[in-house]
Formats: structure tokens, C-alpha cells, sequence
């Protein structure tokens, strides 16, 4: 009987082992789930997004984030038990990153004003001006004296939508020979000091900042005061008010005016409570923020034009130009052939972006000489230099698509042209240069094709594109529909591009 009994006891063991590993697992699983729940009670995330170029609110020092807003939200979230997290973001992009979750909020000398519907806002905190900002040894006096110069202004910023048509200080902005959209404040005061732009409006925090380097001014008169707050999602007053309510204790206990003394020579900045005119939290979207897809598409093609203008110039320097750094970069002589190999290595090594900066601001920090004088015909050099730099780059490019189609072509050819007497120079035109096309056609494609999107980088020398064009709207109406359109725009350039393209390599398909 207990013969016949013993695999039922062990049936009945093993599946009394199988359970007690479910009950384990089950308990490792409550377990992870407690101390996650535990965790997250402990300390919530609370994820900042800023401008790491705006001194002295944030900004990167010795390699770590600092400024008087950083500063406050750290001591916000340790006294909450959060985990902070300071994150910089891209200032166009800003909307996206805190609708999309990935911040909390935006905490960097943000305007409320002109802004009042598009966040659920703290109370003011700090009471900002506009000011303008020139060379010390500048005529300028006042701003009247600012008739018919050039102005740069950050992109995306208040004093930007103040001066531009329908702003606030449009009259004063319609006096300017041009208003001129830098993408940061670093990039437009480099324009000032290397006399590409006369005056820089921006945030007296920060110019007072890049006074310290020397060699600048600020003017006495001010364009516009307005009141800096911090932007949460819209509705996330739960967050919102958790965040106020820290301030407010950090003001009365001092501790916000020991960190403001830290960053503006002593001086409180911090008005929190003490501010008229508090936020405005509306849930009614302001109607002139709702998207017409028409009125996007209209701003587009103005961008567009300077799109395709850059990439008609580019191909039509830079195609030629590349076919004689292929020369160079095959010839005989050896020192030749080194600095063409020197140059398209370092075209091909290095971003595109640096290269127009350094071919924009490269004259004045190497030569000295001012950028207002290197104007042709009435061009703007920020301009002409977004052509040399792309024209340089894609020669690079080109150049090796050309020595590879070049030296495709069988040695024997060369041997048979010279028997029938052609010279070098028909040799190649004639025999050579035409097989080269044929066989170059699809890199030069996917080249031409990239150069269509590269246009956009014109931006970092304040050239306005397509793209530059549709962040701006994007920003301004916290949508992705310019984006979209955009998209479209280049999609279609790009097709009639590879159509074109295509033809071409049809017509010459009696070379196989």
C-alpha cells in the first residue's frame, strides 16, 4: 500500500513546492509595489525645465546648473522631500516639454505678461525690465538714437513680441532698420560686440551680467517693465499652489532674500505677494493663439523663399567648387593633395553648425574687423556667410562622390583617347565627365536632398528660414500644426528634388 501510495506524496510535495514559490513571488512582488508606493510618497518627482543661457536666473557654471531660480526650486523641493529634476530644454520647444509631462514647470525668468492665458501661473515674484544693451563706445544715448541700426532680441521672448507689428513698442520697433531674432542671448551679444547688430533688448538681469565681461553699456531708458512668475500645466494648481506656499515660507523666513543677495550684489529680488496685478488663470484660450492653418501657411512661403534661395547658392557654388577640390585632392603632388585632404577632413570632422559660426564671427574674434563692414551690394554678411559655409561644406562632400565616379573609369579609356589623339583636358569633358554623371547621380542625390534640410541651420546666424519661422509660430501658439505644414513643405521639395533627379538619370541612361 504505501508502494502505491509514494507518487501520490510526491505529486502532492512538488505541487506544495510550486505553490509556496507562488506565495513567495507574490510577496516579492507587494513588496517592490510598497516600496515603490513608499517611495513615491517620500518624494515626488518635480522636474524644472530652463534656458541654460540666461544668467542670472540659470545658467552652467564649472560645469554644474546655477542661478537665483535654480536655487529657489532646490530649496522648494528639499523642503517638500521632492526629487528635483533640472532640465534644459530648448526654448522653443518649451510648451511641447511641459504639455508632453516631461517638465513640471517652467522656472527661468518667465514673463507672465502677453502669457497670462497659456499656463496656470504662481504669483508674480519678481518685477523685470526690458532694457537695451549697446558698445560702450557707442552713440547711442537714448532710444530714439536706435533709428534706422540694427537690434537683436532673444527668439520666443516678450520684448521680441513687444517691438514686433501688433506689440506693445511696434512703433518703437518700426523705427529699427531691422529687428533681428537671435536664438539665444549668447549669440546675440557675440553680434553686438562684433558689430554685427547695434544694440541687443533683453532682460536687465541678464545684461548687467554680460556687463561684467566689459565693453558694454546699458541705455537709461527702458523699453517695458513686466513680472516674472513661474508656469505650470494648465489646471495643475495642486502642484502650483505646493509650490507658492514653499516660496511664501522662504520669503518669510529669509531664505529667499539670502539667495537672491547670492546672485544681484545684495539685493532682494524676491516681491512674491508683493506685487499688484497678480496672474490671470483663465481656462478661456485667447482667440488670437487658436492655429488658422491658412495664415500659418502664408508666413511659411516667406520662409521658404530664403530656404530655397540658400540651396539654389549652395549647389551652384558648391558643385563646381567640389570638382576642384577633387582635382587637388588627386593630383600628383603630394603637398597639394595633403591640404586638399586636410580641408575635406575637417569639412566632413566638424558640424556644419560650427562652421558657419565660426565663418560668421571668425573675421572679428581672428582679424578684428567689425562684421557691419563686410556687407556686398546691400547683403547682409550674416547671409553671405550661411552660403561660404555651406557652399564649403557640401564641396567637401561632392569632391569625393566626384574621385569616386573619377576613378571608376577603367585606365584603359584614358589609353584609348590618347591613341586617337585627344588632349587631357578632352579626355576627360568629353569621354570621362560624362560616364562620372551618370554613375554620381544617386549620392549626389541623397547629398542634395540633406541639403534641402540643412537649410534650417541657417537659424544660428539669425537667417530666417522655413523652419526658424515655424518654431516661432509654434511657440507662440503652443501647437504642432506649423511643424506639420513644414514637414509638407520640405516633403514636397524633397519629391520635386528626387523627381528632378530621377529625369536626369533617365536621360543619360544611353551611357550603360
Amino acid at each position: 500500500m504505501s508502494v502505491l501510495r509514494a507518487p501520490g506524496v510526491r505529486v502532492n510535495m512538488i505541487q506544495g513546492v510550486f505553490v509556496l514559490r507562488k506565495i513567495k513571488s507574490l510577496f516579492v512582488v507587494a513588496a517592490v509595489f510598497l516600496f515603490s508606493l513608499a517611495a513615491f510618497a517620500e518624494g515626488r518627482r518635480f522636474a524644472v525645465g530652463f534656458d541654460a543661457n540666461f544668467p542670472p536666473y540659470g545658467y552652467v557654471k564649472d560645469g554644474k546648473y546655477c542661478g537665483f531660480d535654480l536655487d529657489l526650486a532646490r530649496e522648494v523641493a528639499r523642503r517638500n522631500n521632492w526629487k528635483i529634476e533640472l532640465k534644459a530644454i530648448n526654448w522653443d520647444a518649451k510648451d511641447s516639454e511641459l504639455n508632453s509631462g516631461m517638465i513640471d514647470c517652467i522656472w527661468n525668468g518667465f514673463t507672465i505678461n502677453g502669457r497670462e492665458h497659456a499656463y496656470t501661473w504662481s504669483d508674480p515674484y519678481v518685477v523685470n525690465e526690458q532694457v537695451v544693451m549697446v558698445r560702450k563706445n557707442s552713440s547711442v544715448k537714448k532710444l530714439s538714437d536706435l533709428r534706422q541700426l540694427n537690434v537683436a532680441v532673444q527668439t520666443d521672448t516678450p520684448v521680441q513680441k513687444a517691438l514686433s507689428d501688433g506689440g506693445e513698442r511696434s512703433k518703437l520697433g518700426k523705427t529699427f532698420k531691422k529687428l533681428i531674432v537671435a536664438p539665444d542671448y549668447n549669440n546675440a551679444v557675440m553680434m553686438l560686440e562684433s558689430g554685427s547688430v547695434d544694440a541687443v533688448a533683453m532682460d536687465i538681469g541678464v545684461a548687467k551680467e554680460k556687463m561684467k565681461n566689459g565693453g558694454f553699456r546699458i541705455l537709461d531708458e527702458i523699453i517695458m517693465t513686466e513680472n516674472y512668475g513661474i508656469g505650470f500645466r494648465k489646471g495643475d494648481t495642486a502642484l502650483r499652489d505646493a509650490v507658492q506656499n514653499t516660496l511664501l515660507e522662504m520669503a518669510a523666513d529669509g531664505t529667499a532674500a539670502q539667495i537672491s543677495a547670492k546672485y544681484f550684489d545684495g539685493e532682494n529680488k524676491m516681491a512674491l505677494g508683493k506685487i499688484s496685478g497678480n496672474r490671470k488663470n483663465s481656462e478661456v484660450v485667447d482667440s488670437e493663439n487658436k492655429v488658422r492653418l491658412f495664415s500659418v501657411v502664408s508666413e511659411l512661403f516667406s520662409g521658404l523663399g530664403v530656404s530655397v534661395l540658400i540651396f539654389v547658392l549652395t549647389l551652384l557654388f558648391a558643385l563646381p567648387l567640389g570638382l576642384l577640390v577633387a582635382w587637388g585632392r588627386m593630383c600628383g603632388n603630394r603637398f597639394v593633395s595633403t591640404i586638399f585632404r586636410c580641408f575635406i577632413s575637417v569639412m566632413r570632422g566638424t558640424p556644419l553648425m560650427l562652421q558657419l559660426l565660426v565663418w560668421f564671427f571668425g573675421p572679428y574674434y581672428i582679424f578684428g574687423i567689425q562684421l557691419s563692414k563686410l556687407s556686398l551690394w546691400g547683403v547682409d554678411y550674416r547671409f553671405i556667410a550661411v552660403i561660404i559655409g555651406f557652399s564649403f561644406n557640401y564641396a567637401a562632400y561632392f569632391a569625393e562622390i566626384y574621385r569616386g565616379g573619377i576613378e571608376s573609369v577603367a585606365q584603359g579609356q584614358y589609353e584609348a583617347a590618347c591613341v586617337l589623339g585627344y588632349s587631357r583636358m578632352q579626355t576627360f569633358f568629353r569621354i570621362i565627365l560624362p560616364q562620372v554623371v551618370k554613375r554620381i547621380l544617386p549620392p549626389m542625390t541623397n547629398e542634395i536632398i540633406t541639403l534641402v534640410k540643412d537649410t534650417s541651420l541657417a537659424f544660428s546666424l539669425s537667417v530666417l528660414e522655413m523652419f526658424t519661422i515655424a518654431k516661432q509660430i509654434a511657440s507662440a501658439t503652443a501647437s504642432m500644426m506649423p511643424f506639420v505644414v513644414a514637414g509638407v513643405f520640405y516633403y514636397v521639395f524633397n519629391f520635386l528634388v528626387a523627381a528632378a533627379m530621377s529625369a536626369i538619370e533617365k536621360k543619360l541612361n544611353y551611357y550603360r
